[in-house]
C-alpha cells in the first residue's frame, strides 16, 4: 500500500482501487485507523489520542489533496504526496 506521507511517526497510505467511501489509511505504533475522508471521522480502529488529533487535523488541512488521490486511485494512476504535518 503507497505511503503518501508521514509524520511524527505516523503513516498515511492509500489503496488502489479501494471500496467507498472515500478514506486513507494510518498507522502509528502498531495501531491502525481508517479516516472517512469528506466527513473526517474514524470509520475503523483506534489511536492514542494525541495522534488521533494530529491525523485528524492533517485530513481537513489537506481534503482536496486526499479526494483527488482518491481519483487518481480510481484511475489506477500513481498518487501524490502529500506534506506531512509540521
Amino acid at each position: 500500500m503507497p505511503v503518501i506521507s508521514e509524520f511524527y511517526g505516523i503513516k498515511i497510505m492509500m489503496y488502489w482501487n479501494e471500496h467507498m467511501p472515500p478514506h486513507f489509511h494510518a498507522e502509528y505504533g502498531g495501531q491502525k485507523i481508517l479516516v472517512d475522508i469528506v466527513s473526517g471521522t474514524i470509520l475503523r480502529g483506534l489511536f492514542p489520542f494525541k495522534q488521533l488529533k494530529l491525523v485528524l487535523a492533517w485530513c481537513e488541512i489537506h481534503r482536496d489533496d486526499l479526494l483527488e488521490n482518491w481519483r487518481r486511485s480510481a484511475e489506477q494512476l500513481t498518487l501524490n504526496k502529500i506534506e506531512p504535518l509540521m
